[in-house]
Parts: C-alpha cells; structure tokens; sequence
C-alpha cells in the first residue's frame, strides 16, 4: 500500500465500502506586490519556496512566515526562478534569522562567477544577491541532495534554463519551473522575456510540458515584454496569476491579452463564488491553490 494511500473499510452488511484518502498539496502564492514568493506543502512533511519576495509596504517576509506561522527554522527546497532583488529581497534575512535551507534550485547553466559579472554591470550587488551567489558557491552542484518528487512526498518539478553566455540578461537566465502533482501543473516562468520563451520553444519536451500546464504564473509580473505570442500555440492554461502591486510597470495593461488565453471560461474561486480568468495579488491578495493527487483542486483568495 503507497505511503499517501490507504484504504478503509467498513461492513455494511455483506458489502464493503472502500474509502480513498486523497493526498493533498497546498500552494500559496503571497503578495508581494512587484515580486515573487510563493510556498508550496505536499503530502509529506516537507515544504519547498520559490522565490524569496517581500512585502515592502506590509512587512510580510517569508522568513518571519516560516517562524510564527509554519513554526519551524529550516527550509526543505529554495527554488528561485530570477537572480534580481524582487525574487531575493528576504534571502539575507533569512539566512540571519537561522532558516535552515537544504536544498537549492535554480539555472544551473549560469555559474556564479558569470552571475555575479552580470548583477555587477546594473550597479553594487544588494545583500540579498550576496546570500544567493554565497548559495550558490557553498552549496555546490545544484539540485544535488534528496530528489525532489521524493523529498516532497509525489510533488514533482522540472526545470529549464538557458546558457550564458547566449543569453547575458537575468530576465531570459530565469529558471522556468513546472510544479506538478497528479495531472496539475503549475508553470513558474521568472522573469523570461520573449527571446527567451523563443529559445525554450524550441525544445519539444519543453512545449509537451507547456501543453499540459493547468495554471500560469504570467512571467515578468504581467509586463508586456514577458508575454510571447507563438507559446500560446501549446499553452493554454485554464487561468492565469499575476504576482504585482498597484499601476506602475503596465501589468493591468495585459490583463486583457492573458484573458483571451484562458481555455474555456476560467475558474471557480471559491470563497468569492465567483469564475475568474486572470487573477492578481494585487487585487485578489494571497491566491491559495489545494490540489488533490488525482488532479482536482480549489482556489481561495485573501486568505490570513
């Protein structure tokens, strides 16, 4: 018998009734305004975080999260897809406060001595990029250690990256992730621009996962630069998230364009009763997705 499943039985008379208990993931995807972090639990007891994003005007951080409200000092699996400071902002702090990381993943075809040439052109580097090139170096070879899929109890990841020096701006260097569980998939793109999702669709294992993506994570926050027409030829995702703050960079803008990409007509959030093809932190707040090991989920939105 699987670990995550078991069967109950019970007499009713001469007949038996067979009770499946599904296993569960939990993905949250916190507001963060114009960054990106999201926390993801699967049916063991491991929990995993891409990216490491504040709220600048709340004072949310992820690592405070992990203390008081998950209550417990280490971090199973660190995946980030984009080396820039909204997807870092709380590393350092982090780290400080003695959050534990055990695992990291992230594109591996960029060394940390090409990266750190890289962040060096835009300006110093922030604290933040310090802990991650550290990682990066002190960790070795990355997504060495406990699989994945096993450490995570059937969650599975797969990850695409470009090279450097064919591609020299962090946006196209994203680590793309795919996030599955049963027949759910979530695509996390970073920050990828279009030259980059051009390069990606050139890999037919890349478009087979593109066509199998349940939900989209619009890259780059929703910006136009982040949109690439010819994906939509595979992807066709039954909704789309934005992690943004209020008008600045032109994410509303676009709301439209990923609309018109939603397979059929959305979904249902449920707390709210109401069907959605595009949602946003900056409107929605926290976006919760429960996800049953068959495929079956929910969605909740504004949860504390």
């Amino acid at each position: 018998m699987p670990k995550h499943e078991r069967h109950l039985c019970s007499c009713a008379g001469k007949k038996k009734v067979r009770v499946r208990h599904m296993s569960t993931m939990t993905l949250r995807i916190f507001d963060v305004e114009h960054g990106a972090c999201t926390m993801l639990a699967g049916p063991s007891d491991a929990i995993a975080m891409i990216d490491c994003g504040h709220n600048g005007s709340t004072g949310w951080r992820p690592s405070s999260f992990l203390r008081n409200n998950v209550r417990r000092a280490y971090l199973d699996y660190l995946l980030i897809t984009n080396a820039d400071q909204d997807h870092l902002s709380d590393l350092s702090t982090l780290r400080q406060s003695g959050i534990n990381i055990r695992h990291l993943m992230s594109n591996a075809r960029v060394s940390p001595e090409a990266l750190r040439l890289i962040k060096m052109r835009s300006g110093p580097i922030t604290p933040d990029a310090e802990a991650y090139l550290g990682m990066r170096t002190g960790f070795g070879a990355v997504g060495t250690g406990i699989p994945f899929g096993q450490g995570m109890g059937g969650v599975n990841v797969s990850s695409y990256g470009l090279s450097y020096p064919t591609f020299t701006n962090t946006n196209d260097l994203s680590c793309v992730f795919f996030v599955s569980f049963g027949s759910f998939k979530m695509l996390f793109p970073g920050d990828i621009e279009k030259a980059g999702w051009r390069s990606h669709l050139q890999d037919p294992e890349f478009r087979t996962h593109l066509r199998e993506t349940t939900i989209l994570v619009a890259s780059h926050h929703g910006r136009e630069s982040g949109f690439c027409e010819e994906a939509f030829e595979y992807l066709r995702p039954q909704a789309v998230v934005m992690s943004d703050k209020s008008v600045i960079h032109g994410t509303q803008e676009m709301v439209p364009a990923y609309r018109s990409k939603v397979l059929g007509d959305g979904i249902i959030v449920t707390n709210e009763q109401s069907r959605r093809h595009v949602l946003t932190t900056r409107c929605d707040g926290d976006i919760i997705f429960r996800v049953e090991d068959n495929g079956k989920y929910t969605v909740t939105v504004r949860a504390q």
